[in-house]
């Protein structure tokens, strides 16, 4: 899987995890280069808190558009280490 956002790869995986329609990639996979950190968290009742990121490409930013979980609760533990992007961003395979 691929995430795409203004023609650059930001992150490519084959060890994706789907939790709710959402590819969550492992950190190691995502080019932290485009990572901008942000001072957004939400919250879900079954996965905990939420940390965003914002990328910024060619001068180009897109603000929260990926999130982790630094600390996921037991039912979500499968999502630890990993991001998810939305906000744009293209996930293909």
């Amino acid at each position: 899987m691929k995430a795409i956002w203004k023609n650059e790869v930001i992150a490519e995986s084959d060890e994706t995890v789907v939790v709710e329609g959402n590819h969550y990639f492992p950190i190691s996979s995502v080019r932290r280069e485009f990572l901008t950190s942000s001072d957004k968290t939400s919250s879900c009742p079954w996965k905990g808190t939420a940390n965003y990121y914002s990328l910024k490409v060619a001068g180009a930013m897109n603000p929260d558009a990926a999130w982790y979980y630094a600390d996921p609760k037991d039912a979500a533990k499968e999502i630890a280490g990993r991001v998810a992007f939305w906000n744009g961003v293209q996930v293909v395979k």
